[in-house]
């Protein structure tokens, strides 16, 4: 893999890690994104700014808007790259629950 990339990366700050949850807040630059990843843990997303998401997802990729404090909720297995397709910083809290 190559070490360069397209896109400047999203930015994660941990705020707790512990037995039941991790709770991290990532803050984009406008076209930073997050890198392909699979979410290992079912998780809900808490947008702190609104978010314009390009989500670049196996069958293709696709735009979600989301106002500042819609919060949703995904199940692990999840498998996507996040970019902020935006033209403002954007921000949102992720919170991973480690127990069912």
């Amino acid at each position: 893999m190559s070490q360069y990339r397209a896109r400047p990366p999203a930015v994660p700050t941990v705020l707790v890690d512990d037995d039941v949850v991790r709770i991290t807040r990532w803050d984009f630059e406008p076209g930073a994104d997050t890198g392909h990843h699979v979410h290992g843990l079912g998780y809900v997303v808490v947008p702190m700014t609104d978010c314009q998401f390009l989500l670049e997802e196996p069958n293709g990729e696709r735009r979600v808007d989301i106002a500042k404090g819609a919060a949703y909720r995904r199940e692990a297995g999840v498998e996507h790259n996040v970019v902020n397709a935006g033209s403002e910083p954007m921000s949102f809290i992720e919170v991973e629950y480690k127990q069912s």
